[in-house]
């Protein structure tokens, strides 16, 4: 489940990144970035 959510948070990170440069979806790239963020914390949350 650990290595899933990191998965998750990197395509949800790649998707930011090519969001900010094509700068078409707004909004919607801000909240990918906060999912990852979440995302990853509860990894490490979870792990320690």
């Amino acid at each position: 489940m650990r290595g899933l959510l990191y998965i998750i948070a990197v395509i949800l990170v790649i998707g930011w990144i090519f969001g900010f440069f094509v700068n078409h979806a707004g909004g919607l790239i801000h909240i990918l970035l906060v999912i990852a963020v979440i995302a990853v914390l509860l990894g490490v949350i979870r792990r320690a």
